[in-house]
């Protein structure tokens, strides 16, 4: 065996997970009894940055499976014929152990999960705390029947539900931490009505101007939970979170070259113009001469801007303009990097806030 496929072995996996600061020796034997292949199917896409491509063969499969890496396990929501967009996957595994770490799980604990997707992570709480303790669920019955059948064929049964994950799952009361498995673009207040307070929910966040941030959420006596943002994570969208298209009104107006878009993408500046400028949606991303982005506003306000070319604005008002004013405050303020930056989630909804949970960062007026 070459030293090439050696490392693509899912010991060596867990082995790099651990060297990397991931596993502590609890979890990773919890790692070690759950491989990662028995939670994936026959068909699976590797993700490509335009593109799902199938993996075909064994031996492909295998390597896909035993890397660092994500695996497409279904496209256009199992329906045939469509553009082949990935709407599940097994995630990561370096990003479920940092959730599963930033998690805090003790024995005893109780735990739901928003997404079983295909019951990888179920799995590995089941092995950390078992069955009776777990709580999953998931919106596509085909991906809920799979995914219980991988479970029970692992020999674990944890308490499944086909549903919504926005809504309470019946008769399960109160649980001391929740995952959610999916991208949401806010957190909703119905999940934190099912944590106890001392609780923690661990979260990736996909809004407009950012593309996933992961957040570690503490559940308040008053109902609220705060927490910090704990780096990137990309995750699908909860189908009830998939953004809408923008429709976009009149001829493009051309202006100089201005703020180089790719330090937009830049993850603390995305978190405060992103809070500054709610409804500001940014597609796009790296190139070889820095970037190439669009932005857009649903009142029908849009740019799009590559770095070292002139900036074509669309619609009413001047977007791109005032992503530049919101540019100049970040860099007065130090260009804080995104650990600084925090939300809380309360019945009145969702902010973001600057090194102090009281320093919230309000909207500009459009």
């Amino acid at each position: 065996m070459s030293t090439a496929q050696e490392t693509r072995t899912y010991p060596t996996l867990v082995q790099d997970l651990a060297d990397r600061g991931l596993l502590d020796a609890r979890w990773r034997q919890v790692w070690e009894a759950v491989p990662r292949s028995q939670f994936i199917p026959p068909d699976i896409w590797r993700q490509l940055p335009d593109r799902c491509e199938p993996v075909v063969g064994t031996a492909d499969w295998l390597t896909l499976v035993n890397s660092d890496e994500p695996v497409v396990t279904q496209l256009d929501d199992g329906a045939e014929d469509g553009p082949g967009t990935a709407t599940c996957s097994n995630s990561m595994p370096s990003m479920v152990a940092q959730m599963l770490g930033l998690l805090g799980v003790e024995d005893g604990h109780r735990v739901l999960e928003i997404g079983t997707g295909t019951g990888y992570v179920a799995a590995l709480l089941s092995e950390r705390l078992g069955d009776e303790q777990v709580y999953s669920i998931e919106l596509d019955p085909v991906l809920a029947q799979q995914a219980a059948e991988h479970l029970a064929g692992a020999g674990y049964r944890p308490h499944l539900r086909v549903g919504d994950g926005e809504q309470p799952f019946p008769g399960m009361g109160l649980v001391d931490r929740l995952v959610a498995t999916c991208g949401l673009r806010h957190v909703p207040h119905t999940l934190i009505r099912q944590v106890r307070p001392g609780g923690v929910i661990v979260a990736p966040l996909v809004r407009e101007f950012w593309s996933g941030a992961l957040v570690q959420l503490h559940v308040q006596d008053a109902g609220t939970a705060v927490g910090p943002v704990c780096g990137h994570a990309m995750y699908m969208p909860m189908r009830s979170h998939r953004p809408v298209p923008h429709e976009i009104e009149g001829k493009g107006r051309p202006r100089a070259a201005g703020l180089d878009p790719a330090l937009i993408l830049d993850l603390g500046f995305s978190l405060y113009a992103g809070a500054r400028l709610p409804g500001v949606r940014v597609t796009g991303g790296a190139t070889a001469d820095g970037a190439r982005v669009w932005v857009s506003h649903p009142d029908g306000a849009a740019a799009t801007a590559a770095s070292g070319e002139e900036v074509w604005q669309y619609g009413p008002g001047f977007l791109w303009e005032e992503i530049e004013q919101a540019w100049r405050e970040y860099e007065a303020l130090g260009r804080p990097g995104p650990d600084q930056f925090g939300v809380t989630v309360s019945d009145r909804g969702q902010q973001t806030w600057l090194n102090d949970q009281h320093a919230v960062i309000e909207r500009l007026r459009r």
